[in-house]
């Protein structure tokens, strides 16, 4: 394996961590949007980072899901959700962690689609 490879599968891995930390939360009616965004937007950002890094692009440290899904899409590779999509995990970053009078009008169930297509998806840029 090279080098670039190998970060990516890390990243990957940090990736479904923090996937598993939302799997684990989602059914408890009292764990928070805030809390569940937070892990599916960590784990959005790792998986977009770990395809970024196995492809050798350039990404500056960054939270903005949109802005890197963007560098994916100008290095020729189709994301698995749209960039608008991606920008509405951004606030999980950090605003909702830090506001608890900020609301997402974003659903359980729609982080949770958003979280697996995207896992699904690095899994398999990274296996190519």
């Amino acid at each position: 394996m090279t080098p670039a490879l190998d970060e990516a599968r890390r990243l990957l891995r940090l990736a479904l961590r923090d996937s598993d930390t939302f799997a684990l939360l989602f059914p408890l009616p009292q764990a928070t949007m805030a809390a569940l965004g937070f892990h599916a937007q960590q784990a959005v950002e790792k998986a977009l980072k770990a395809v970024c890094t196995k492809q050798r692009m350039e990404v500056r440290r960054t939270h903005d899901l949109a802005a890197l899904g963007q560098i994916v899409l100008d290095h020729g590779t189709a994301l698995p959700v749209s960039v608008d999509e991606l920008r509405r995990l951004n606030p999980f970053a950090v605003e909702f962690r830090y506001d608890d009078e900020i609301t997402s009008s974003m659903k359980r169930e729609e982080l949770d689609l958003l979280l697996r297509a995207v896992l699904s998806w690095a899994g398999t840029e990274l296996d190519r």
